[in-house]
């Protein structure tokens, strides 16, 4: 059985997923070939480096977009999620927020080209993301409208995540207890205590903890995408590793600040 491991001692977003889930041994350009099948055209661009962090080769993606730039350097993982974590991150640049509901983001993934499965994983993702807002104000699923979570970059962090997790092809998905962070964070309504509301929410029943590393550590993309993908939470299982990816995040912290992915097969005989 192949099991994949998330190791989220510094927290996860959308691009710490992808970055993490190629240098295990994704396929990066398939990944940007798959990543065309949106449709979206020059809507974005995907840039994949190696960054030595803390020592540590590690593999960083960006997404580039109209309001995010491949070198702009951010305060915070860059997943630009929604209503309730909207960041005031272009340090002085003015962009345009655009409003989109379930319905606009399930519409731009369906009308792709994506295989099926990849299109049901991110529509899963998404939703996972649309009930933790509709519970934290009050209102359905169908009401919700995220801020800038169907913006380009977040509807690329989540199908890539998706492509690449089909990629791989895990049998069993197990994800660690996650570092949250500590402090506080900017959302669109006021300073809220880490985690951020749609964080707390998504990870109900869950198991996070705070610290080390001050400020955002995960953010609503990257909690989404594990809560919807992985089989457990709990302790590393007994695995016979064969690859080992670190997913860098933007941060340059006291500690590594990566999220590390372990893929390989259980030890029991058939």
């Amino acid at each position: 059985m192949k099991i994949l491991y998330f190791d989220c001692f510094s927290g996860i977003s959308g691009d710490m997923t992808m970055g993490a889930l190629l240098d295990a041994g994704g396929d990066a350009e398939a990944l940007k070939r798959d990543l065309a099948k949106l449709n979206l055209g020059d809507a974005f661009h995907l840039h994949i480096q190696k960054k030595l962090k803390n020592g540590v080769m590690s593999t960083h993606v960006d997404v580039a977009t109209d309001h995010v730039h491949g070198d702009h350097e951010h305060e915070h993982h860059h997943d630009h999620d929604h209503d309730e974590h909207d960041h005031d991150h272009d340090h002085g640049h003015t962009h345009e927020h655009v409003h989109r509901g379930l319905s606009d983001v399930t519409a731009v993934i369906e009308q792709s080209d994506l295989e099926p499965e990849v299109k049901e994983t991110a529509k899963k993702i998404f939703r996972t993301l649309a009930e933790a807002e509709a519970k934290m104000h009050g209102t359905t699923v169908d009401e919700v409208h995220f801020h800038e979570v169907g913006a380009i970059d977040a509807i690329v962090d989540v199908c890539g995540a998706a492509i690449l997790l089909h990629q791989l092809k895990p049998d069993r998905i197990v994800c660690s207890k996650i570092n949250v962070g500590t402090g506080y964070v900017q959302c669109a309504h006021g300073l809220f205590p880490v985690p951020a509301p749609a964080v707390a929410e998504i990870l109900r029943g869950e198991p996070y903890f705070m610290g080390p590393g001050r400020g955002e550590l995960c953010t609503p993309t990257g909690a989404a995408i594990v809560k919807t993908m992985a089989d457990e939470f709990g302790r590393m299982p007994v695995m016979e590793v064969e690859s080992v990816g670190y997913g860098a995040g933007v941060r340059e912290m006291d500690t590594l600040n990566a999220l590390r992915v372990f893929i390989g097969h259980d030890t029991k005989k058939a």
